[in-house]
């Protein structure tokens, strides 16, 4: 079976990029171990999104974001960021000339709409419930080895196989991922009070904790902890949880009552120093992983799909996908991006995780002094429009 482009990895990004090259004259598979589900639960899910403008407009073009039920997707119009001395930075979306800064919505939702587009692509073929064993490059292919048994050649070969990649692994391409010694504790609520498609962080000297609107006077939380902290949200019953996320928030939601179960991960920093090699990219969570508290993740990896298609898409006739100068033209386009996200991130988060009372000065000072200065305070809000 010869392709021209094999996507191993069927999650949101993977997923966004078979979508993007949709009416190109590529040939297509996609490899997904898991069997996507034909409907999604009517109850919410605790894996939330924050989905730029930009990535909302790719999702469009894509055709996915059509299929969303949008009485489950929250604009949201504001965003309050507080230090943890009572400095405060907010951003607003009118201030920019935007309906949002960003759209709030569940991953199971966007899973299966991509999933409903791409069931309906004529020059893709999905292998579902379907592992890789081996890689091969033969010539001037890649050859993926079933667990089946069955072979499949590409000319490209994408890895969008989440931050632990078999493909990055198989490929020789080195990570040392960074551990933050921190989770994110997760988990939606129901709260007293309107959140006014308000987005709230609180940069606290024991975590960073965001509070994300969701319709239906709802919010989800992601709560970044240490690994001890973490162990205790998840010990506490629903009651108890909420009274604690309330007491964080300093009561501006009023009281929350827990609507889904509370769950953690790990967090971490993972820079690469290349995210292509023969014959491959690596886009998404394989590609790089960054703190999640600016939302971004998931949009860095929706940029990769765009970057990738887009130089796909323009190539010449007869230019092979796989020609390593397409890949350094993708490369050096994500460098920027991905490196200016993880350094932000990286940075805020040990400049707020730092007891020192020098640095607790510069810090709130620093977000107090941005809030005054308009042209500063719109430049950051319109980089996170992308």
């Amino acid at each position: 079976m010869d392709f021209d482009v094999v996507i191993i990895g069927g999650g949101l990004v993977g997923a966004s990029l078979a979508a993007a090259l949709k009416h190109t004259d590529l040939r297509l598979a996609l490899v997904e171990s898991s069997e996507p589900a034909a409907s999604y639960e009517p109850g919410w899910d605790n894996r939330i999104y924050a989905i730029s403008p930009g990535n909302a407009d790719f999702l469009r073009e894509c055709g996915a974001w059509q299929h969303l039920d949008m009485a489950r997707v929250q604009p949201v119009t504001d965003m309050r960021v507080f230090g943890d001395t009572g400095a405060e930075l907010d951003f607003n979306s009118f201030e920019i000339g935007t309906p949002a800064l960003t759209y709030i919505l569940e991953n199971a939702r966007l899973q299966h709409a991509l999933w409903q587009t791409l069931q309906q692509q004529d020059n893709l073929t999905l292998f579902t419930r379907s592992r890789c064993s081996q890689l091969d490059w033969p010539d001037d292919q890649v050859r993926i080895t079933l667990e089946d048994g069955r072979l499949i050649n590409a000319k490209l070969l994408v890895g969008a196989d989440g931050r632990d990649s078999w493909v990055r692994q198989q490929a020789g391409i080195h990570a040392q991922p960074v551990a933050y010694q921190q989770d994110g504790v997760v988990a939606n609520f129901r709260t007293g009070k309107p959140h006014l498609d308000t987005a709230y962080q609180w940069f606290q000297q024991d975590g960073i904790l965001a509070l994300l609107p969701l319709p239906q006077q709802m919010v989800s939380m992601v709560w970044s902890v240490s690994p001890e902290k973490s162990a205790q949200l998840l010990s506490m019953d629903a009651e108890v949880l909420g009274a604690e996320v309330s007491a964080a928030s300093h009561h501006l939601l009023g009281d929350f009552e827990q609507v889904t179960p509370a769950a953690a991960f790990p967090l971490r920093l993972m820079r690469l120093e290349h995210v292509i090699a023969e014959r491959l990219v690596l886009i998404g969570d394989a590609a790089h992983n960054v703190h999640p508290l600016a939302g971004q993740g998931v949009n860095l990896g929706f940029r990769d799909a765009r970057s990738l298609a887009k130089i796909l898409a323009g190539r010449g006739p007869l230019q092979d996908c796989g020609d390593m100068r397409l890949l350094r033209r993708h490369e050096r386009a994500r460098r920027e991006d991905m490196l200016s996200m993880q350094i932000a991130t990286d940075t805020l988060k040990k400049l707020f995780n730092n007891h020192h009372p020098l640095l607790r000065r510069v810090r709130n000072s620093g977000l107090s002094l941005t809030n005054r200065i308009a042209p500063l305070r719109k430049m950051l809000a319109t980089h996170a429009l992308n």
